[in-house]
């Protein structure tokens, strides 16, 4: 059987297909347990957020550099959707992370021993109320997003 590894995921920032060093993304769900005369007795919604990194080399940071040119600004590039798709012979994944809000972080780390290839780091948050899916399921209920 042939496993997904990060060799076979695409990865599309908005409308760019980008080739990624490494690339993260987290969810943190704040639903919490609550108790009753110090008894657990079911639990409470609480608040989402989904961040994570990208990291890409120069040739494919270039190609955000563009995006940003166009923009006006990096601080002008509107939240765009993440989507990573792998796929196998036998099996495949699809992760979709909407409105992604991408900062650059780590503009710059020379190494002058030369032994790998320049890095930029773009940290994002999520910010849409779409949120995240999963092999097309949402992460979030309808009841969490009524009336968006």
């Amino acid at each position: 059987m042939n496993h997904i590894s990060g060799q076979n995921f695409d990865v599309m920032i908005g409308d760019l297909l980008v080739h990624v060093e490494s690339m993260s993304a987290s969810i943190t769900d704040n639903r919490k347990a609550v108790q009753t005369r110090g008894v657990p007795d079911g639990y409470v919604d609480g608040d989402v957020t989904c961040s994570g990194d990208i990291e890409l080399d120069a040739k494919n940071f270039a190609l955000f550099t563009e995006a940003a040119r166009s923009a006006g600004s990096f601080r002008e590039l509107e939240p765009f959707d993440i989507n990573c798709i792998a796929k196998t012979a036998t099996n495949q994944q699809k992760i979709e992370l909407f409105g992604c809000l991408v900062k650059v972080s780590d503009l710059l780390n020379i190494d002058p021993k030369g032994s790998e290839k320049s890095k930029y780091k773009l940290p994002f948050e999520v910010t849409s109320p779409d949120f995240v899916r999963v092999d097309g399921v949402p992460y979030l209920s309808e009841n969490d997003v009524r009336d968006f």
